[in-house]
């Protein structure tokens, strides 16, 4: 119904602009609907507290139910009913709001659009249309709002060819994180325990995440309480954040709107919980003056002391930050889950500042997602979960879950997301998280061709085949030391010689009556950290260059974590004469077609 209004604005407004229109007056028409009910209560303690030359906001919000109001003699619909003031009415109504829902629509440039569609003579037509939709929250719930403003998005990125996938994340890839950050957490989701936390996402968008984050503790626990905070670059994501905030009587001042990396708003605050999508393969020149000014002065104390990725992706300084906000293990730790791309599993050599930064953080499982499951992206992404309250079974282990097969394709593609996860998908990648298990899935194929699927925790037998079938096993989830994940870079050197052939030493320095090294010849090699270099220098590098040395001073230690890998499994070519057989059954069968066709 909502877009349907894009109808009235064609030829008057370009198809990008549509989203300056249509998102600002769905807001408006919702915080409308949502204070009718307790409209007459607000301004009657208006009048009895303003005659006494007391304050009323603090008692007019207490009449709302909400941390917001409007002091307007009119509503929307009466706004309407007089046509002839009807730009200054309207704005007259917007200036009723108190200062944090006002603030909603200077950020949407509120004016600007309702005078371009007063002398475009749509104004009355417009604000028409969305008097008429119920967007009272009794009709239309907070998570169903979340999702409309998403979709609204979602159609105005797709109209300008902006990037979707900037704005908001697929809804069960948000349950998912949510689950898993909660998971291990069992005194919060009691029923009947009055626990109170804090979460935080710096990268809000329209604050889905949060939101989402709420209605499961609330479904879980009814009487405990998040409080959530955020911050936002874009203008108009940080206005329906703020406004879906109101809604669910948080307080907005904890919603933040600039560059989270070069301009913290939320400098002195740790968190129990985050979440972010920060986005993907996004280079961060514009604030590398400010990044590099904190990494050098402020070092570990700062946010970014390990170290700082490659510019041309920033995604790791998100992760850095969320590690930075952390509140401390001596006060209760934190637990955070962050959507990465595959790059920050691997790139950068040991030294590098990726590599430092996995050294570094405190991760405790990584979960790989199905391909297509984001609105502007196919590529594979992974959910990070960090924490400083590690539970001893899981202390100097990370716990990897192959997750990528649990998918079903969507009726219809939005963008580039063509596969969603169900219920049950993300119920058992939280079990397998919580229980800290390794485990297979088994395919188990029948003869017919059909297929099914088994999960096999360690230790227990896996599924017969069926007659004539086959039982595939593949990981699941694996665990494993963190030091698995290091490793060393030697040096390897070996020395010039001359025309001769003869060894060719230093004349001066450290390097006097030391061989010289040929850079032409220099080599490196990656050692696990768990093995001498000694050691496997002699074993694998002395019998083939046996005048080699290793040069220390350039020895370096790295981390990645190649998640494939280990979750890749070799499958044996089919026997030659299979093979054979097949290619006999399809030759005689091609034969016999041309016979036919030369009859």
């Amino acid at each position: 119904m909502i877009w349907q209004v894009a109808d009235l604005l064609r030829g008057d407004f370009r198809p990008a602009e549509y989203g300056r229109v249509i998102l600002p007056f769905t807001v408006l028409r919702r915080l409308d609907a949502v204070l009718a009910p307790t409209r007459d209560k607000v301004l009657k303690e208006k009048e009895k507290w303003e005659s006494k030359s007391i304050d009323a906001m603090p008692f007019m919000e207490k009449a709302a139910g909400l941390k917001f109001v409007n002091t307007s003699d009119f509503t929307l619909k009466g706004v309407l009913g007089d046509p002839d003031n009807l730009t200054q009415n309207l704005s007259a109504y917007i200036n009723a709001f108190s200062p944090a829902a006002r603030d909603i629509f200077d950020h949407f440039r509120f004016t600007e659009q309702t005078d371009r569609l007063a002398k475009a003579n749509l104004l009355y037509l417009v604000l028409e249309k969305f008097v008429s939709f119920d967007l009272s929250d009794k009709t239309v719930d907070n998570h169903q709002m979340g999702q409309v403003f998403e979709e609204l998005i979602r159609k105005f990125s797709e109209a300008s060819n902006e990037t979707a996938g900037e704005h908001f994340t697929p809804r069960e890839v948000i349950r998912l994180m949510v689950n898993l950050i909660f998971a291990e957490d069992d005194s919060l989701l009691t029923p009947g325990n009055a626990a109170v936390r804090t979460i935080y996402d710096p990268t809000a968008g329209t604050g889905g995440m949060l939101s989402v984050a709420e209605e499961f503790l609330l479904d879980h626990n009814p009487d405990a309480r998040l409080t959530m905070f955020g911050q936002e670059l874009n203008p108009e994501s940080y206005a329906i954040c703020k406004a879906d905030m109101l809604i669910r009587n948080q307080d907005v001042s904890n919603i933040c709107l600039g560059n989270t990396l070069s301009d913290d708003e939320l400098a002195n605050h740790k968190f129990d919980y985050m979440l972010s999508n920060p986005p993907f393969g996004v280079e961060w020149k514009k604030v590398e003056k400010a990044v590099r000014a904190e990494h050098e002065k402020l070092g570990y104390d700062g946010r970014f002391g390990p170290g700082l990725p490659r510019i041309s992706d920033g995604s790791m300084l998100f992760l850095l930050h969320l590690v930075h906000k952390m509140r401390p293990a001596k006060d209760g730790g934190a637990r955070f889950g962050i959507v990465l791309n595959g790059s920050p599993l691997f790139t950068g050599a040991a030294g590098s500042g990726e590599s430092e930064i996995r050294r570094f953080v405190l991760v405790e499982a990584i979960i790989a997602l199905p391909t297509d499951m984001f609105f502007n992206t196919g590529i594979a992404t992974y959910v990070w979960v960090l924490t400083n309250r590690k539970p001893k079974n899981r202390k100097g282990k990370v716990q990897l879950i192959d997750a990528s097969s649990f998918w079903q394709k969507m009726r219809k593609s939005l963008g580039s997301k063509r596969k969603e996860m169900g219920e049950d998908d993300i119920t058992l990648v939280t079990r397998l998280f919580r229980d800290a298990q390794e485990a297979q899935l088994a395919t188990i194929t029948a003869t017919d061709g059909t297929q099914t699927r088994e999960v096999v925790m360690k230790g227990a037998e896996p599924p017969e085949a069926p007659e004539g079938g086959k039982v595939r096993l593949a990981p699941l989830s694996r665990i494993f030391r963190n030091e698995e994940f290091g490793y060393q870079t030697i040096t390897v050197e070996r020395p010039q010689r001359d025309e001769d052939g003869n060894i060719v030493f230093g004349q001066r320095g450290k390097a006097k009556g030391k061989p010289m090294p040929d850079s032409s010849l220099r080599d490196t090699e990656n050692v696990p950290l768990d093995e001498d270099t000694r050691v496997y220098f002699k074993r694998e590098v002395l019998p083939h260059a046996p005048d080699a040395w290793i040069d220390e001073d350039k020895t370096r230690i790295g981390y990645e974590i190649p998640f494939n890998r280990y979750f890749y499994v070799f499958e044996p070519p089919r026997p030659l004469a299979e093979i054979d057989a097949d290619l006999k059954e399809v030759t005689t069968k091609i034969m016999a077609m041309l016979g036919e066709l030369s009859v």
